[in-house]
């Protein structure tokens, strides 16, 4: 029992709760056909990015925890010149992202079903990205859940690692005090520099997605924070 406990205290906090959401038989068939062309199986050795896409001059950009992936396909899609990767845990989410990629035919566009974290501590090579997108976060509201939330300080400085010079975080948020809070932790790494004065208004290749144009038209708001590597 106390060697159970040893090894629990040794594990990270995690940023999110690992659900067995119910597949669709699309998602199901997306799972089945296209993830050996374009998912990635984690390993814990770094990944030839360039050799994943098949093409080297390319912008390399990471997206971590995409959801439905439905915001993703559309960056993708409107920006071919460009590569992403997206990363996310839950299988539901993948398997619609990937339905995506064949209903588009997008080439672009690769996945890795894992922990975010564990992909960029132990595949990502350092200053190999060109940007890292992470759009609408879970807040972790409550305030003993604070220490759940996806930006830290820690997270912040391994995301610098693997920037290039000039290279981009763009964080978007529904939820105002996330929002104050991520721009504190943004503020407070020496590596990076903000692009605006505190938050920027939306790059037009961040899509509005159904759920934030409702929450628009219901008055809420949403915050865009968008810094570079120095």
């Amino acid at each position: 029992m106390d060697s159970d406990k040893t090894e629990l205290s040794k594990r990270p906090i995690r940023s999110y709760v690992l659900r067995q959401g119910r597949l669709t038989d699309g998602q199901q068939r997306a799972l089945e056909t296209l993830k050996p062309a374009f998912g990635i199986e984690y390993r814990p050795e770094v990944l030839d990015i360039n050799a994943a896409f098949g093409r080297v001059d390319s912008l390399k950009i990471l997206e971590i925890g995409f959801g439905m992936g439905e915001s993703t396909a559309k960056i993708a899609q409107g920006q071919p010149e460009r590569d992403f990767l997206g990363v996310e845990v839950h299988a539901p989410g993948v398997g619609s992202l990937l339905k995506q990629i064949g209903e588009l035919d997008l080439k672009n566009l690769r996945i890795i079903q894992h922990d975010a974290v564990e992909v960029l501590n132990h595949m990502i090579a350092d200053g190999s990205l060109d940007g890292v997108h992470i759009f609408f976060p879970d807040p972790w509201h409550k305030k003993r859940h604070h220490k759940r939330r996806l930006v830290q300080a820690g997270f912040v400085k391994l995301l610098c690692s693997k920037l290039k010079a000039g290279a981009y975080i763009h964080v978007a948020t529904d939820w105002q005090e996330y929002a104050e809070w991520v721009l504190e932790v943004l503020q407070n790494e020496p590596l990076l520099e903000n692009t605006a004065n505190d938050y920027a208004p939306k790059p037009d290749y961040r899509p509005l997605t159904k759920f934030e144009n409702r929450g628009i038209k219901l008055g809420h708001g949403v915050w865009d924070i968008l810094f570079r590597r120095k």
